[in-house]
């Protein structure tokens, strides 16, 4: 563990209202006190650290100039708001970040009235504060909204969306763009400061605004002429005309760590009188800490480390990651069909892409944060013969249901969906937990939804999807690493909606979907040992299902138990609709299904997590005896009581 750093100014600092306290020449040092804090903090932790130590400045800044929490400060995404959470009167449990009943690593309503809006997935912070800004003014208040959303943000179609109606807001929306990584604008220099601090202030705002008057008394073409001009001068020396056609005053660009650059421009947009204003602020991941400048990618999202090296700690050798195992099967199947390309919306690290990436540089495709955008461009290549494979997080993909359902599934094209992070996440919390996606696909015709139990599954899915033609088709695979399984040599097509034995008993039936098949062998020793013998299948398939082992086992065992990693509605409730249609449970057959608790689940580590959801043998275990001991047929839930 680091020692706690040396911050007698930020000892001083619980709430923005004493930061505002401090004399100007002391932000400096309050910001240098803030990082060596944050770094120190999340050396413990572990977490995001480059985004963060990217807006130190910026943070300290914002809660200098605006009157938070009355003023109200949105960040896009959330995982650069460590700094945020420090000034915010959350400093005593800042070591608790992403731990269980700890702080969470995102900003959330609940936590803090520092935080307005909850912010894990990215680009909707302009909306939001088009929001805030709008009710303002419809009751009367003065605060205004603050959105920081940063340049990878604005890849997202919502972003511009919301952009096209902060006209409606007028002067209290404010936009930060943090441009910490595409270089969308010249390089920043003392000019472009000085430029930005002129045509913020009252007087340029003042003169401009007369200049409009003047030209609008002028003749039309003339009046076009002083508009264009306008635009072109501040376009020329800034950069913004985009920003200026969708209704914004253009800043920028500033350097996002020169608090001299940045308080003066914040106070004149704090003061302006007119409509929103967009500032263009450049910074740096990393930004004070050289590992992390060193190395943005790397220390995005970082382990625990040494605040002094920055070696982050290494996990015990162990199984290959599943998202690792994706990749290699995937690069496999490439090698062998060149029509297979693969998608990321700006998650190629994260779903092993960036290794596929270097080996078939011209069939893999980052769009960007527009996962609508990368379903339909996958369903664009299907439709014109190729195999595309969308990578995407199942709590993204969620993002561009309607572009699954219309642009994939009523046109029956085979796209192939490979969904990272199925089930509990752990430190990220139910933001990105992989709750819903077997519910939400399973319902839709034509899609078939597969769900690897280990490593050695999620090769022969793999392989099956690559050789799919017939429609859509999607595999799940949780985050973390394997089982330990051998991997097969050389992978098998399954046949579709086909599950497997993998234990004979005759009491019990444990039917399995996805990676909780480990458990409910466990649980099946456990009941033998009781004298309940127990069958454990895994489905493999959630959609189509495998109707005739379902019903044989539905005839031959007196209990029947279903497990998945997903929310009410997915096999669960697919194997009791076969039941009631069928009359399975008539000859009074038990049916239980356990799934995920209908509640958003706290962070925590993912084997604390599925024990409190009732998902390990324990809860299975439990609900055979219960099921068991209660003579009529029910169902009941998956959290443990």
């Amino acid at each position: 563990m680091s020692e706690r750093p040396f911050t007698p100014l930020l000892d001083t600092v619980i709430v923005p209202a004493d930061l505002r306290k401090l004399k100007p020449e002391q932000l400096r040092q309050l910001a240098e006190e803030l990082r060596a804090e944050m770094i120190s903090a999340v050396g413990v932790t572990g977490g995001h650290l480059g985004s963060g130590l990217g807006v130190v400045e910026l943070t300290t800044a914002l809660h200098y100039v605006f009157d938070t929490p009355d003023d109200k400060l949105i960040w896009d995404v959330g995982h650069q708001c460590y700094p945020h959470k420090i000034i915010t009167g959350r400093r005593d449990r800042i070591r608790t970040l992403r731990q269980g009943g700890g702080l969470s690593g995102f900003t959330q309503r609940a936590e803090s009235e520092y935080d307005p809006f909850g912010a894990a997935h990215s680009s909707t912070s302009i909306s939001a504060a088009i929001g805030f800004a709008v009710a303002n003014k419809l009751a009367g208040k003065p605060g205004k909204a603050i959105a920081v959303i940063g340049d990878g943000s604005m890849s997202a179609g919502m972003a511009y969306e919301a952009m096209n109606n902060a006209e409606q807001a007028g002067n209290r929306l404010v936009v930060i763009l943090n441009d910490n990584d595409m270089s969308i604008a010249p390089p920043v220099g003392g000019l472009s400061a000085y430029l930005a601090r002129i045509v913020s202030s009252r007087p340029f705002l003042s003169l401009r605004d007369l200049a409009k008057k003047f030209a609008n008394k002028l003749p039309r073409p003339l009046a076009e002429a002083a508009r264009k001009t306008d635009e072109f001068a501040r376009g020329m020396t800034m950069g913004g005309t985009l920003f200026e056609e969708l209704g914004f005053y253009y800043v920028g660009p500033i350097d996002g760590h020169n608090l001299d650059h940045l308080i003066p421009v914040l106070e004149n947009v704090r003061d302006a009188k007119d409509g929103p204003v967009l500032i263009h602020v450049v910074t740096k991941k990393g930004h004070g800490y050289a590992p992390a400048e060193a190395a943005a990618d790397k220390y995005h999202g970082v382990q625990k480390f040494d605040v002094i090296t920055g070696e982050q700690a290494k996990a015990p050798a162990g199984p290959p990651s599943y998202t690792g195992v994706f990749a290699k099967a995937l690069m496999a199947e490439a090698e062998r069909d060149p029509t297979i390309v693969a998608i990321t919306a700006a998650m190629p690290g994260g779903t092993g892409l960036d290794k596929f990436q270097q080996k078939f540089p011209e069939r893999t495709f980052d769009v960007g944060i527009a996962e609508q955008h990368a379903v339909t461009f996958a369903a664009g290549l299907a439709a014109q013969g190729m195999r595309p494979f969308a990578a995407i997080y199942s709590t993204f993909l969620q993002r561009a249901y309607d572009q699954v359902v219309h642009d994939v599934a009523i046109q029956n094209l085979p796209v192939r969906f490979a969904i990272d992070r199925a089930g509990l996440v752990g430190a990220d919390g139910s933001t990105h937990a992989g709750s819903f996606d077997v519910t939400y696909l399973a319902t839709l015709p034509n899609m078939v939804v597969m769900a690897a139990a280990d490593e050695a599954e999620l090769v022969h899915m793999v392989h099956t999807a690559a050789v799919y033609d017939d429609g859509p088709i999607a595999l799940r695979y949780p985050r973390g690493n394997g089982i330990g399984v051998a991997l097969p040599e050389t992978p098998q097509q399954l046949e579709i909606g086909k599950g497997r034995i993998v234990r004979e008993g005759k009491k019990v039936a444990i039917l399995s979907l996805g990676t909780r098949l480990e458990e409910a062998m466990k649980a099946a020793d456990r009941l033998d040992a009781q004298g309940l013998s127990a069958t454990v299948a895994d489905l493999r398939f959630a959609k189509p299902l495998d109707q005739a082992l379902i019903r044989k086992l539905c005839a031959t065992h007196e209990v029947v138990v279903t497990i998945e990693e997903g929310a009410v509605g997915g096999v669960g409730a697919h194997v009791l609709t076969l039941a009631s249609d069928e009359g399975l449970t008539d000859a009074g057959l038990k049916i239980r299904t356990l799934r995920l608790p209908d509640i958003f689940q706290a962070q925590d580590k993912p084997e604390k997590q599925y024990a409190e959801a009732g998902l390990d043998a324990d809860g299975i275990v439990e609900t055979v005896l219960k099921a068991l001991r209660h003579n009529s047929v029910g169902v009941i839930g998956g959290a443990r009581a």
